[in-house]
């Protein structure tokens, strides 16, 4: 699942010791795990090999230069939903044709960033949009590519926040519109109707809904072939689940072995655009325990990480796995399903310093003893982590530390605050 893991009661990333990097680099912090990005890019990589899909990492995950440019290095493409995460693709020299651009509210200058990078496909959320790219195309004698979002209307079984797939969703078009739009839009000179996108939502880990959603892709695909229409490639989106509870979602192998017969044999490229299931069980957020109090029946841990660092708990209702990075004699774990197994835990709430009542870590939370000045480590914090963190009550972002095996460095620094007032100051 990841490369965390407890050695002689003490939590160690890859070859190194989590309260050493606390010690040195202070807290609350995002540690990151190299070797965890890259097995679980290569899990996905390596399980759909049989359809040679252009597998472009989704930024809006997590999106650190740094992490960004060993992914480029394994030959990751990469999808973006804003011209500021193209700027990050392309500074870290990315194939522009290996690069997707999503999103339903894309401005005219993003538009063009992107027709001057020459990128891969634009990711067409709407009737409107696509005018606007047919003028904006016309206007420059551009050849764009674009793929049409279709919703096909299938539930994630996800967060209804994170639920992207269904027909009163925001995104793409119904499976309807999506005939009428071909119809409308498929035949225009300069931006070509190449294929469509489907992304139902994250994290999913019921492989059906992903059998059902690309099963009525194809067919539209099929019916669209049958109008006239060129189609080369679908994009089956991203969503794929990650651990944090147990080891709840499906092995990358088990998605495959569910969608690879659907895509194989019909002459298209494959795109895909995992974040989550890269990215979240690589990183853990680490934060120091100020003070323990009581109110009533509730008992609160009050760490010095708030919900402008994690904001999942707060706006998803998200479960991260919180345990000590050197727990008290007695609660050493090898892994999470052993924390249910122990007795002697008390329900907590871990909470932070941010001035709102919906500032918390987690909620009626089984732990072991923990005292001020002890360590915890939110775990499955590398996605939707710190690309997520605030400045809220004025507080500066946590550093991001990537260990390499016993090599530890710092990819962003911690801020000051002075950064906070930089951009006010002329």
């Amino acid at each position: 699942m990841d490369h965390f893991h407890y050695t002689n009661g003490h939590l160690h990333c890859e070859n190194v010791a989590v309260a050493d990097i606390a010690r040195q680099h202070g807290t609350p912090a995002y540690i990151y795990s190299k070797a965890t990005f890259l097995h679980h890019y290569r899990a996905v990589r390596d399980a759909f090999a049989a359809l040679d899909p252009l597998i472009c990492y989704s930024i809006k995950s997590c999106a650190n230069l740094n992490i960004l440019e060993f992914l480029k290095d394994e030959g990751a493409g990469f999808d973006v939903v804003s011209g500021g995460e193209l700027a990050r693709a392309m500074a870290v020299d990315a194939d522009p044709q290996g690069i997707v651009f999503a999103g339903v509210g894309k401005t005219d200058a993003e538009i063009e960033q992107a027709i001057d990078a020459n990128i891969g496909y634009f990711n067409v959320e709407s009737e409107a949009e696509m005018e606007n790219l047919i003028a904006i195309a016309n206007r420059r004698n551009a050849k764009i590519r674009c793929a049409l979002r279709v919703n096909p209307d299938v539930d994630p079984k996800t967060h209804r926040y994170t639920s992207t797939g269904q027909k009163e969703s925001k995104f793409g078009v119904d499976l309807e519109r999506a005939r009428r739009f071909f119809d409308a839009y498929g035949r225009e000179a300069n931006v070509h109707l190449a294929g469509i996108h489907l992304h139902i939502g994250s994290p999913v880990n019921d492989v059906s809904r992903y059998v059902l959603a690309i099963t009525k892709g194809v067919q539209l695909i099929d019916e669209l072939r049958a109008d006239g229409f060129e189609i080369t490639a679908i994009d089956i989106g991203g969503g794929f689940g990650a651990h944090y509870r147990e080891e709840e979602a499906p092995p990358a192998v088990q998605y495959a072995e569910a969608i690879v017969p659907l895509l194989k044999d019909k002459g298209l490229k494959v795109i895909m655009e995992p974040g989550r299931t890269i990215a979240a069980n690589a990183g853990t957020l680490v934060t120091e325990t100020l003070y323990i109090k009581k109110s009533g029946d509730r008992a609160f841990v009050i760490v010095d990480a708030g919900m402008n660092d994690l904001i999942r708990p707060s706006l998803y209702e998200a479960f991260h796995f919180i345990w000590p990075v050197a727990p008290a004699e007695g609660f050493a774990i090898q892994a999470r399903a052993d924390a249910a197994k122990l007795s002697g835990l008390h329900e907590q709430d871990v909470v932070g310093p941010v001035c709102e009542s919906g500032d918390f870590l987690a909620k009626d939370r089984l732990l072991p003893p923990v005292a001020r000045g002890d360590l915890l480590a939110v775990f499955s914090a590398g996605a939707y982590g710190m690309v997520l963190a605030s400045h809220y009550n004025a507080r500066p972002h946590p550093p991001e530390i990537l260990v390499d095996g016993s090599d530890v460095r710092v990819i962003r620094r911690r801020e000051t605050f002075d950064d906070l007032v930089a951009a006010e100051r002329f």
